[in-house]
């Protein structure tokens, strides 16, 4: 690192530290005072395990629940999620799972064990040896539910390019899914009422995304368990419409059903009283309006942001990218949870208790459980975090004029203190491209701040978390709006005097990877970059592109018959010939999503102009590198690229 860009005592981050060891927490649910949640470990191939611990009680050793020969992992619509389910029935934990090394629906039950003295469960102990459901040959399944009235797991079935609602009973193995309903297209959070005689659910059809138009659906369950009645709410007026979409719905004790939907621009509440009929009717009220999203776009099943408590609702909601937790009652009035933190997810709760995925600047990412009667939290976080606040560069709210002049938002991370003005600069692009950058403590970025960079994470035109309008400025413009908007930010810290135009880099994954690409074809700002399996040939995409993104294009792009030209137009691939800039490129072999041929055809063509471009390929990594080892030697290959290229 040239003496401009450093610090006589400034301590580097290693890639190791960043992320090499760090285990990721995913989905917790609270169920009878004990957490579960996931555990994705990088340090073991990026194996996902079960684990468990009671709720207020950090200094518990955490218990792993599943053997060290399981890896949980969904793949339905391509992108997983849902891939446990949890209920409790007396002093049993009953949990299903999806193996992804056998693709087989698993079942096994715990029993609590209480405290002779205290009379609070202390232990949980296997009362059952795992047993395989079904193993999925032929159809996936996941994003279900165990209905205890019944004895059996209810969820989404995808099979042959159609989804359908299936149960499989609890008692036996090796069963063939009994179908309750087959939807026109797809299916997503199935909930079951408390009385077990109503099941909800969300459906979306082609061509549409699931956060761009979906319906909230009803049916009834017989004492034998069939579902009849199943129907879209129909007569909700301004409700189930093409430009609304449905989110988590879930049931109250009062057997009221709450959902984020989006007829006023943002995701917010609404409260429905559903009454199966001839006519289908439900009345619905909205008590909460707010110019707050209080739901995410739904890539992955089982994203929770909602959750009933004792006297209402408790939800995560987001403004201007950054989450806070609230309770809202039934009188309309919003109480919103002070807490340090401002990244929240994946959120559960028990009567007054609450769990939920959280960080702050100078946190990492980990389980905060929350008291909701006395306001009290705890947060544990996956990694203790070893840096010392003056070591962290922490985000600060950036916004420019993007696209159109429209006002577009960034987390700017300035270098640590001591550097000397006129840093690199690193443009990072999110994947989605509807994802939300947020301010989170992020080992990787501190890498690069550590080393002297700047950073600029950008909320591109697209982004969510500032409601739709912000979401559909990338309506046929993608390769356009979040290219300039990119570019403005960077040009915008220049002007400013901040940054080194001449050392400005940009990094993407995936979409994030489309857009770095569309940067160095279509402007001179970057001058040089680095794309993980990113989407290059639009024409390719659309022709082989999975299930759920069939149709996506048709958003982003506009439909092909009519667009076949701008496909082309926009398409890395045939612009390849505009490229002068160094590239590196990392690609995973068994993507299914980006097809490694795109990202070959991207690097034989610069290499062949003598265009300083890398490629390096994992024979073992999909869409998304989950082994530690990939991940750390990404980083370490991209800075080592970046140093090179631009001289520092």
């Amino acid at each position: 690192m040239d003496k401009k860009h450093s610090s006589k005592n400034q301590k580097f981050i290693d890639a190791e530290f960043a992320l090499g060891q760090i285990p990721k927490i995913k989905s917790p649910k609270l169920i009878r005072n004990w957490i579960i949640w996931l555990e994705q470990r990088p340090y073991e191939q990026g194996r996902t395990t079960l684990m468990a611990r009671p709720w207020g009680n950090s200094n518990f050793v955490s218990k792993e629940l599943t053997s060290n020969t399981v890896n949980i992992k969904s793949r339905l619509h391509g992108y997983g999620g849902g891939e446990y389910a949890c209920a409790n029935l007396g002093n049993e934990l009953i949990i299903t799972w999806i193996d992804d090394i056998d693709q087989g629906l698993w079942l096994q039950k715990w029993s609590f064990q209480e405290s002779s003295s205290h009379g609070q469960v202390t232990e949980i102990k296997e009362s059952s040896t795992p047993i395989c459901l079904c193993v999925q040959e032929g159809y996936i399944v996941a994003d279900g539910l165990i209905d205890l009235e019944r004895n059996r797991w209810i969820g989404v079935m995808e099979k042959n390019k159609q989804d359908y609602l299936v149960c499989f009973s609890l008692d036996a193995a090796y069963q063939a899914p009994q179908i309750l309903y087959k939807a026109t297209d797809f299916i997503g959070y199935p909930s079951l009422s408390p009385d077990a005689k109503k099941l909800s659910w969300v459906e979306w059809q082609n061509p549409y995304m699931p956060w761009d138009s979906s319906q909230i659906c009803l049916g009834l369950l017989d004492g034998m368990g069939e579902l009849f009645f199943p129907s879209i709410l129909q007569k909700i007026k301004d409700f189930n419409t093409e430009q609304n979409s449905i989110f988590q719905p879930i049931w109250l004790t009062n057997g009221q059903l709450v959902l984020a939907e989006e007829s006023s621009g943002w995701w917010n509440l609404a409260v429905i009283a559903a009454d199966i009929s001839e006519e289908h009717f439900a009345d619905f009220h909205k008590l909460w309006p707010m110019k707050v999203e209080l739901a995410s776009p739904q890539w992955i099943s089982g994203i929770s942001t909602i959750s009933p408590i004792e006297n209402g609702i408790l939800a995560l909601g987001c403004e201007e990218a950054k989450w806070s937790m609230q309770t809202l009652d039934k009188q309309g009035i919003v109480q919103k949870i002070q807490l340090p933190f401002h990244n929240l997810s994946s959120l559960s709760s028990e009567r007054h208790k609450a769990v939920a995925i959280a960080s702050n600047s100078y946190t990492s990412p980990g389980l905060l459980e929350v008291d909701l009667k006395t306001g009290e939290w705890k947060h544990q976080a996956s990694k203790e975090n070893l840096l010392n606040s003056a070591d962290i560069s922490s985000a600060q709210s950036f916004w420019f004029k993007g696209f159109g002049g429209a006002m577009t938002h960034a987390w700017y991370y300035p270098p640590i203190q001591g550097r000397s003005a006129y840093s690199p600069l690193l443009v990072k692009a999110h994947s989605g491209p509807t994802s939300m950058t947020n301010s989170g403590l992020d080992l990787e970025i501190q890498f690069w701040t550590s080393r002297g960079w700047t950073v600029l994470d950008v909320n591109y035109s697209g982004s969510s978390g500032f409601g739709r309008a912000y979401r559909d400025r990338l309506k046929n413009k993608w390769g356009e709006a979040d290219v300039v908007d990119c570019s403005a930010a960077a040009l915008e810290l220049v002007e400013a005097g901040k940054v080194d135009q001449n050392l400005i880099a940009i990094e993407g994954s995936s979409a994030g990877g489309f857009t770095a690409l569309c940067c160095l074809c279509f402007t001179k700002t970057f001058k040089v970059a680095s794309c993980k399996y990113p989407v290059s040939d639009l024409i390719a995409m659309q022709k082989s592109t999975h299930r759920f993104e069939e149709y996506y294009l048709d958003y982003l792009v506009g439909k092909f018959e009519t667009y076949s030209k701008l496909y082309e137009s926009r398409s890395p691939i045939n612009n390849v010939e505009k490229i002068d800039s160094p590239l590196i490129l990392f690609q995973g072999m068994k993507d299914q999503v980006v097809l490694p041929e795109q990202t070959i055809n991207i690097f034989q063509n610069l290499d062949s102009r003598n265009i300083p471009v890398e490629l390096y390929t994992y024979k073992n990594e999909g869409h998304g590198f989950r082994n530690g080892n990939t991940r750390v030697d990404v980083l370490k290959k991209t800075e080592s690229f970046f140093r090179k290229h631009l001289l520092i």
